[in-house]
């Protein structure tokens, strides 16, 4: 039996102060998450029409390896500088393959 992908978009509405710093704690990030070995994709947006709103599309082979990915040290690092940068709480969707 194969496993199934795990699929999460995320979403942060960033305080406009903010905004740089917080772009680069998602940066740093980027390539980190994309060597791991159950990382399929992981991009990292913002809306067209609000810069401060950032969304992240992320895709791994299965749902341990996302749980892998959480569990990092730069994942951690990343949400631990969120810590009062944020206009309201994250709002994560898990997604699945059609």
């Amino acid at each position: 039996m194969s496993q199934t992908k795990y699929i999460i978009q995320a979403e942060v509405s960033v305080l406009p102060d903010y905004l740089s710093e917080v772009k680069a704690l998602a940066a740093a990030t980027l390539l980190p998450t994309l060597k791991e070995p159950g990382c399929e994709a992981f991009y990292q947006t913002s809306k067209a029409d609000d810069p401060t709103t950032l969304i992240f599309f992320e895709v791994f082979a299965s749902r341990e390896a996302f749980d892998i990915h959480m569990n990092a040290s730069y994942t951690k690092e990343f949400f631990a500088g969120l810590q009062g940068k944020l206009a309201g709480k994250p709002v994560s969707r898990t997604l699945q393959e059609l």
